[in-house]
């Protein structure tokens, strides 16, 4: 192929495409476990849809981005569990390294982009991360919900490993993080998640 830069952004275009291959702990239903692809569009169209309730006016479109690539590095890095405390020590590092392979394919603009991108949404300092964080927190909770809080008790999750996980997300949106917090409640109601 004579243009190298379209070469560069197609090779990137398949090797995302590995992503629908990465399975997470959170199941779709009571039998699949879903892959990073469909939590990213799963997310994607939540920020889209509850905007609403962002506690400051942000960019969409860029927390939609944000949304969609920041799970990429999973194909090099893996799935790490939010209540995995192993994983979670070695998490920033093998991310790190996974998005300077993974952007590295695309011409070097964009990698820049990806990766000022990728960072901005693991800082959490801007409204857009603060609210796609919020969405990357609150769409698993959903499906945890949904499937009678199979996930959380197959982990045996405590109520206070969800709050230290959600800390930052009264920052990016109080009015979901209100909603949160009464799944978390119905949830120990119903056993499915232990009070501590």
């Amino acid at each position: 192929m004579e243009n190298k830069r379209l070469e560069k952004q197609l090779e990137f275009a398949l090797e995302v495409n590995k992503e629908k291959n990465i399975f997470r702990q959170t199941h779709v239903d009571s039998e699949r476990c879903e892959n990073d692809a469909e939590h990213s569009w799963h997310i994607a169209v939540m920020i889209y849809l509850l905007r609403e309730y962002a506690n400051e006016e942000f960019d969409v479109a860029k927390a939609m981005l944000m949304a969609l690539i920041h799970d990429v590095v999973e194909i090099d890095a893996g799935d790490t569990y939010a209540y995995d405390n192993n994983a979670l020590s070695t998490q920033k590092e093998r991310e790190q390294a996974a998005a300077e392979r993974i952007f590295g394919i695309l011409p070097q603009d964009q990698k820049q982009e990806m990766i000022l991108l990728f960072n901005e949404f693991e800082e959490c300092r801007t409204p857009e991360a603060r609210f796609a964080r919020v969405m990357d927190n609150l769409q698993p909770m959903m499906l945890n919900d949904k499937n009678n809080g199979a996930d959380w008790k197959r982990h045996n999750v405590a109520k206070s490993q969800i709050y230290k996980r959600n800390e930052k997300t009264p920052t990016g949106s109080a009015e979901l993080w209100e909603f949160m917090k009464i799944l978390v409640e119905q949830n120990i109601e119903k056993g499915t998640i232990r009070d501590e």
